[in-house]
């Protein structure tokens, strides 16, 4: 099945792949600058997430599969990929599968490594959301506070919120599927990938995603990357210092 997106914009193909719980629309508001530089953006929402479909198997190689169908659908090449977290996860499988599909990778705070499971308390606030219930977002908010403290991260999650009919509200995200499989999003790049094109890796300095450590795995499957880090920022680095984020992508992908 076909993967839901936004494309903004005409020139060379530039694909955007969210984080876990998150959808192609997080990045618009980034997307559109980027189409002011030429680009086709495609901001594409992965399977379980947006507006995608539904499915019982959540992995990186089903979600590699989907993004190949998607490049063939739009016969997309020569194409610059960018992903965050999880969808950097993606990106990275996807470039070393295809590389002849990928002209330039850009991977924004995760690392090829393994990452345990540490979205519980998330999860759990997520599937206490009555909306039998619940019949607001503000509502919504306070239940989902009482397992999420931080103020910006809810509102990330909120996002997923919407009317499914006048006066219902639901989750866009396929959660019982995404609870059952939350370890996949944690499971290393195989090592005997590489992708050897061009690629920019970005941490934020508050994030821990990528440590000096990893720099070194980095290095190996990945040997023609370079990483900057991205100050006033953790792990959403993108939302938290667009304007630093933004002039970095842009000297890469120029």
């Amino acid at each position: 099945m076909l993967l839901h997106s936004n494309i903004i914009g005409e020139g060379q193909p530039f694909v955007i792949l969210h984080g876990f719980l998150g959808m192609g629309d997080n990045w618009k508001t980034l997307a559109k600058q980027f189409s002011g530089l030429g680009f086709e953006l495609h901001l594409v929402d992965q399977r379980n997430h947006g507006r995608s479909f539904h499915d019982s198997e959540f992995n990186y190689e089903a979600l590699a599969s989907d993004l190949l169908y998607y490049f063939e659908y739009y016969g997309l090449k020569n194409c610059i990929l960018l992903g965050h977290s999880m969808g950097g996860k993606t990106a990275m499988l996807f470039a070393s599968l295809y590389p002849e599909l990928v002209s330039k990778l850009i991977i924004a705070d995760i690392a090829p490594r393994f990452y345990p499971v540490h979205h519980d308390a998330i999860l759990d606030g997520l599937a206490s959301l009555d909306f039998q219930v619940i019949t607001t977002r503000k509502e919504a908010d306070l239940q989902l506070s009482r397992y999420v403290h931080e103020v910006g991260t809810r509102q990330f999650l909120l996002k997923n919120i919407y009317w499914v009919s006048p006066g219902v509200l639901g989750l866009r995200i396929n959660l019982p599927v995404l609870t059952v499989h939350v370890s996949e999003v944690g499971e290393a790049l195989h090592s005997s990938l590489n992708y050897s094109k061009e690629s920019l890796f970005l941490r934020g300095d508050k994030s821990e995603y990528i440590s000096p450590q990893d720099e070194a795995l980095i290095s190996i499957q990945f040997p023609n990357s370079s990483v900057q880090t991205i100050t006033n920022a953790g792990h959403w680095l993108h939302a938290e210092n667009p304007f630093e984020f933004y002039e970095s992508v842009r000297s890469f992908i120029a």
